[in-house]
């Protein structure tokens, strides 16, 4: 049977009986289109959460930290060991003193800090507001400081644009060498906001590391952040430091376990979406089924035209493969309609409480086209039996079928 024989017989049910073709296709549908809604929240959600994640530099850098016991510290020559550890790019450390902070007219407690402007590549830092320290506005930025979004909320700003340009001043806790006192001193510098960071995790002002070393002795860091070359790289690095005595987290390592627990979330999602595919598949199974019935006595007619068994069953076949396929676009229309419209939901609803838009709902290309051709397998396998059984009826009997 020539294959534009069998392309016009296997679409003819879309003439001989449309109204049960496009329900079945609708069946169908509803079914892909519960797995492509679970499934394109579970990737909003997981785009959600690691959309702050900066790529490269940020999944490039570990995170260095001092042990609990203070067995070995960061400070300028650690940081200089750092540099010289085959495939280490860059360091970058971060100097922190617990202070008073008087930020218009009213005082409260914070973290002065002291970074380099590739601190914030390396961390990912992002501004609300302003912006962060560059390597081009050194100069000007040796009277500038940026402020956390955690320290406007400990004196109840609400819009960040207004503190960008006021001015603070610090009282700073200095620790005493070989001792667990510290000093208070007075810096009698006044700075001037620039930013506002996105860090909500504690209070903070950040100078810049040679400014905040020109007013204070820094003798070690609270962190240091090292960035290698590439992501090969990470492993060596990372225990080359370990045997040091210093404890170290990647971001990379972080995004990887996340990754895996939203794969998880996502395949639990597409089962609950699978019940109802399976549903519709057992209703398009059906309609096979009864096709198998109706046209018995034509399948003998073929037959007896010299129809050959596998042509029959590639008719049914086809026929099926249609449905399923065309099944699965109904349904990626109707999942990508909902989280399109529940998106444009969630954002206006964002803007009128003052919040940030964000996708729920995301549906990758690479997704797109499985579901399509999982719905064309769909079909395939529901009319496998059918399809055999066409092509096994004996031609004399189907002849005769009633």
């Amino acid at each position: 049977m020539r294959i534009q024989d069998i392309a016009k017989l296997s679409t003819r049910m879309f003439k001989t009986n449309p109204a049960r073709t496009w329900l079945t296709i609708l069946g169908m549908g509803v079914g892909t289109g519960a797995v492509v809604t679970l499934v394109g929240l579970g990737f909003g959600l997981q785009n959600i959460i690691l959309e702050q994640i900066v790529l490269g530099d940020t999944l490039l850098s570990l995170n260095v930290t001092p042990p609990p016991a203070r067995a070995v510290t960061l400070n300028p020559q650690t940081v200089q060991e750092f540099y010289e550890i085959e495939r280490v790019q860059d360091v970058a450390p971060l100097a922190s003193f617990a202070a008073l902070v008087t930020f218009d007219g009213l005082t409260g407690n914070t973290f002065l800090q002291g970074a380099n402007p590739n601190y914030f590549r390396f961390t990912g830092t992002k501004e609300i507001s302003g912006r962060l320290f560059t390597s081009e506005t050194i100069e000007e930025d040796r009277s500038s400081v940026i402020l956390t979004s955690a320290m406007l909320k400990l004196f109840e700003v609400e819009d960040p644009e207004t503190a960008i340009g006021k001015q603070v001043s610090f009282r700073v806790f200095v620790p005493q060498e070989g001792t667990n006192e510290t000093i208070e001193m007075e810096m009698k510098k006044r700075y001037t906001i620039v930013g506002i960071s996105s860090e909500e995790s504690r209070p903070g002002a950040i100078l810049l590391l040679d400014e905040l070393t020109s007013q204070l002795a820094v003798t070690e860091y609270e962190r240091v952040q090292v960035r290698v070359e590439e992501v090969e790289f990470l492993d060596p690095v990372t225990e080359s430091i370990v045997e040091r005595g210093f404890g170290v987290t990647a971001l990379s390592k972080t995004v990887e376990q996340a990754n895996k627990i939203f794969q998880g979330i996502q395949a639990v999602l597409a089962v609950f979406g699978g019940i109802a595919l399976v549903v519709s598949a057992i209703g398009m199974f059906n309609t096979m089924t009864v096709t198998l019935l109706e046209r018995t006595g034509e399948i003998g007619i073929m037959r007896t035209l010299g129809a050959s068994s596998n042509d029959i069953k590639i008719l049914f076949v086809s026929e099926a493969v249609i449905v399923g396929f065309l099944g699965g676009l109904v349904g990626i229309g109707i999942g990508v309609g909902i989280g399109f419209s529940l998106n444009t939901m969630v954002n206006v609803a964002a803007a009128n409480f003052g919040g940030k838009a964000v996708a729920l709902f995301s549906y990758p290309m690479t997704f797109i086209l499985f579901i399509a051709t999982f719905s064309a397998v769909v079909g395939f396998l529901t009319g496998i039996f059918p399809a055999r059984r066409a092509a096994a009826l004996n031609p004399l009997d189907a002849i005769r079928y009633k």
